[in-house]
């Protein structure tokens, strides 16, 4: 067997301090806006993969965090809906009210997000993107197979 090159063996921890640091920043960044991180992350989800995203779908994403089980989930999408930020039953949208709170959220954590990445070759960011997408599809499948 050949011997893996050095950063294979770098690049759990480095992603893991990388993932560490950046959620800090957001969850800093989103207390000045009196936001949970799962708020802002629920939100992003139906903006993102909708509209009409299945609840169920939904559920499952936002329980796979680190944050949110079942209960929690329910009580979060339960809360933006009596915010008026969510509706629907087995699809679920953004309100108006919640399309102008995603939008004013992205715009405002768009600003660290910029000075962050601006000093890298966008290239290099664009490569970073694709590959990171390419081993979570790839760790996905690992799992469905071993699952």
């Amino acid at each position: 067997m050949t011997t893996p090159p050095v950063a294979f063996g770098q690049f759990g921890q480095t992603l893991a301090f990388a993932e560490r640091a950046l959620t800090a920043t957001l969850r800093q960044h989103l207390a000045e806006r009196e936001t949970k991180p799962e708020t802002w992350y629920a939100l992003q989800l139906i903006a993102t993969r909708g509209p009409g995203l299945a609840r169920e779908a939904l559920s499952a994403d936002l329980e796979g965090s680190r944050t949110l089980n079942a209960d929690s989930t329910r009580e979060l999408l339960a809360r933006l809906e009596a915010d008026g930020l969510i509706r629907g039953d087995a699809n679920v949208d953004l309100t108006a009210e919640g399309e102008t709170l995603h939008r004013s959220l992205r715009e405002y954590i768009s600003g660290p997000t910029v000075r962050l990445l601006s000093q890298f070759d966008i290239d290099d960011v664009e490569t970073t993107v694709r590959t990171l997408q390419a081993i979570t599809a790839r760790a996905k499948e690992d799992l469905a197979a071993t699952g």
